[in-house]
């Protein structure tokens, strides 16, 4: 099976191995009925809030636990493996602490990120629209200076977390003959009059991690825009895809993990003909061309991890590494698990086993954050200039 961790120093390792731990005890055996329930996982971040994990990408100044890129890449593939609806939301509220990381003020980030690496506040990121998903150029939410603050108006679609969070990052044009450098960010929280939630969509996996349309005709004080400057939203937005993007890679390498070792357990279980199916040459082809393919793809999310970390000592911007990254994983995962629910023959189309929630669970992978076309205009981007 693919080691994730043997690159990382004793401590870090030994933090992935409780996440690992807490994952295969605690989340994995609610996974089924979670899916089955579509209850959102907020029990589960609880348990993983005890263990630093809601502030795992932040720094210690601010109250995380500031993991490595690498470390947290193998922690959210653990959790991802046992529960993919807890990762999804879990990262979602990555994205928005990221938001504030990256673009907020000193005092924006005393006082919303501490309160969210402990677990107490739990963040929402709300870039999407319906005419716009991956051109935030298009978006139509609008937010104009009146006296005092901001009056913002529009609408988000697919916002994980949306419903369920303390407080939302949200994205919207202050200067739309600007286009992308017209893109301001502003902290909406839970509760504000004129923030209205619709119920959670109905999607075909990741179903404990909800995911909602918001719309907005609010009055915020001037202290919600992020970073107290207008125009840094689309900038603050890219930094935080490029983390988000690895974040889903990690995701992808957790489901397809899982999948590759219910098929291996399955294949030496299924007995046919008085022998291991595990036995048949076809078989064990299969299973090693899936194992190749997680690997491929591991050793590129890995790099991006690295360049993700370096960068957070002052180094270059890593935007390739995660188109790269998010492209090769999110393809692989759909290939995976595919395979997985192939070696199990009719019983993978069943939900007696996990391997139709894994696919279901993965398929998304190829569309949010980018999706799969967005990654190949990025990487062709660069190979073209």
């Amino acid at each position: 099976m693919q080691d994730m961790t043997s690159h990382l120093q004793d401590e870090e390792r030994q933090a992935v191995a409780l996440i690992q731990r807490y994952a295969e005890a605690e989340l994995a055996p609610k996974a089924s009925e979670t899916d089955q329930t579509s209850t959102f996982v907020r029990n589960q971040l609880k348990g993983l809030s005890a263990l630093g994990m809601l502030g795992a990408n932040l720094p210690e100044a601010w109250g995380g636990v500031e993991l490595s890129a690498p470390a947290l890449l193998a922690s959210v593939a653990a959790i991802s493996g046992a529960c993919g609806s807890t990762a999804s939301a879990l990262t979602a509220h990555y994205l928005a602490t990221d938001s504030i990381l990256l673009g907020g003020t000193d005092e924006q980030c005393k006082k919303w990120l501490p309160k969210a690496a402990s677990g107490e506040l739990l963040g929402a990121f709300a870039l999407t629209e319906p005419t716009a998903g991956s051109d935030p150029a298009d978006m139509k939410t609008r937010a104009q200076k009146v006296a005092g603050g901001w009056h913002i108006t529009g609408a988000k679609c697919f916002i994980s977390n949306g419903g369920e969070a303390d407080f939302i990052v949200v994205y919207a044009m202050t200067c739309p003959e600007l286009a992308h450098r017209g893109i301001s960010a502003f902290i909406v929280p839970r509760g504000t009059k004129g923030l209205v939630v619709g119920k959670p969509e109905r999607t075909m996996g990741l179903k404990g991690g909800h995911v909602f349309a918001l719309s907005f005709d609010c009055l915020l004080p001037d202290e919600s825009l992020l970073g107290g400057v207008e125009g840094q939203g689309f900038k603050t937005a890219m930094k935080v895809l490029d983390n988000g993007r690895i974040e889903v890679a990690a995701m992808c390498l957790g489901i397809a993990e899982a999948a590759l070792k219910a098929a291996i357990s399955y294949a030496k279980d299924r007995i046919i003909g008085g022998e291991q199916l595990a036995n048949r040459q076809g078989i064990r082809w299969q299973v090693a061309d899936m194992a190749v393919d997680l690997r491929a793809a591991f050793l590129v999310a890995l790099d991006a991890a690295r360049q993700r970390q370096a960068a957070h000592s002052g180094g270059p911007r890593f935007s390739l590494a995660a188109a790269h990254a998010k492209l090769i994983c999110s393809e692989m995962a759909g290939r995976v698990t595919d395979s997985a629910i192939q070696i199990h023959g009719g019983y993978g189309y069943t939900r007696d086993f996990p391997l139709e929630r894994y696919a279901r669970d993965a398929r998304i992978m190829r569309i949010y954050e980018g999706s799969s076309e967005i990654q190949r205009n990025i990487i062709s981007a660069h190979l073209f200039t």
